[in-house]
């Protein structure tokens, strides 16, 4: 008798403890409107990043059924396009919100290993000029190979140190800068800096910063003070330097340099006029850009007063996933409801947040392309 009940509670605890799995569901058999709703990203798209992930994903494990990579990039991609884990999309898939949770920063490092491949900034002047072409199509500006802008993303405050998280709306964030081209792509982003850092300090420590300053915008001025002769005026060593160098577009945050125009604070001529309305029409694609980036991959933003629950070094590799996103879907064409921002500029309504010191050379090349107005 006793063996009978042994033998019975072996039988009873072999159940009790016993795994049960539910059934990965395919959901790439859906439609593709299902796809780009909960995703973001058409098939072709999704597959394509499936397989690229694919070895960095299939872990080893001793147990049975482990979660597929392509379930794995789902979910992930279906947390940042919402913010949330969504019970919905774990039942589907047969896996828990947790197991959703652990496999997400495996996903971020993966596509953050893709950023050289979908965000390069145009040094070149085989790069640079589609970027010129089309910037000067819509705003009649020469020479402009990007905007530039920063944007907030709400985080949880950190400890044991948040003050430096805090920025000027009061809330703990990351700063993130984005440059752009005409078209909304993503030429450049830096995404490490806290909330209580300036939009201008993030500029100057960054690379394409550091490039800039020591780079092509000084050579333009040097070769055009060359091809001029020593003696050439002011004005003909601008005109040549605007002809020769390139230019980033950025507000009044920014500090304006020979390679970085600004706009003019109190427009007084016609020309000051029509140079600060293509330059706002111009920078406008940075606002577009950032409101598409953030519509897309909602976890990003801040305006119903979500916020990402994580440590800054998570949020920044998660903000760099979501911006190779961004443009792996804009070069997807992957369509997106929302009319551009722009609105006719009012500069002069008030006194610039920050007074920066004026370059001296940097007024002159402003003032030649204002000229040209």
């Amino acid at each position: 008798m006793a063996h009978l009940l042994l033998l019975e509670y072996i039988a009873y605890r072999s159940l009790r403890n016993e795994r049960l799995y539910r059934d990965h569901v395919d959901l790439f058999a859906e439609s593709d409107d299902y796809l780009i709703e909960r995703f973001r990203l058409p098939r072709p798209v999704l597959l394509e990043l499936c397989n690229t992930l694919e070895p960095a994903l299939r872990t080893r494990t001793k147990r049975s059924n482990p979660v597929p990579p392509h379930v794995q990039v789902l979910s992930a991609l279906g947390f940042l396009a919402t913010g949330t884990f969504q019970r919905e999309l774990g039942d589907r898939v047969g896996i828990s919100q947790s197991t959703i949770s652990r496999g997400l920063q495996q996903v971020v490092d993966g596509i953050v290993q893709l950023v050289p491949q979908y965000i390069r900034f145009p040094y070149t002047d085989q790069e640079q000029i589609p970027v010129k072409r089309a910037f000067h199509a819509i705003a009649g500006l020469p020479n402009t190979i990007g905007a530039i802008d920063c944007t907030h993303v709400r985080i949880k405050g950190p400890s044991p140190d948040p003050f430096p998280y805090l920025n000027r709306r009061q809330y703990h964030s990351i700063n993130v800068q984005i440059i752009c081209d005409a078209q909304n792509h993503l030429l450049n982003v830096v995404s490490r800096f806290p909330g209580g850092a300036l939009d201008s300090y993030i500029l100057q420590n960054s690379s394409v910063g550091v490039h800039l300053e020591q780079g092509d915008a000084g050579d333009a001025w040097l070769i055009g003070k060359y091809l001029c002769g020593i003696n050439c005026s002011t004005a003909t060593v601008g005109l040549y330097s605007i002809l020769m160098t390139f230019f980033l577009l950025g507000d009044h945050e920014y500090a304006l340099a020979p390679w970085l125009m600004t706009p003019l604070t109190n427009p007084e001529t016609e020309q000051e006029v029509a140079y600060n309305e293509r330059h706002a029409r111009a920078h406008s694609t940075a606002k577009h850009s950032i409101r598409l980036l953030k519509k897309r991959w909602m976890c990003l933003d801040e305006t119903g007063g979500g916020k990402l629950l994580y440590k800054p070094e998570k949020v920044c590799r998660m903000i760099m996933a979501c911006c190779v996103l961004h443009n792996m879907a804009m070069k997807s064409g992957v369509p997106l409801d929302l009319q551009p921002p722009y609105q006719p500029p009012h500069y002069n309504v008030g006194p610039e947040p920050f007074r920066h010191p004026e370059n001296s050379h940097a007024v002159q090349v402003r003032q030649q392309l204002i000229r040209r107005m």
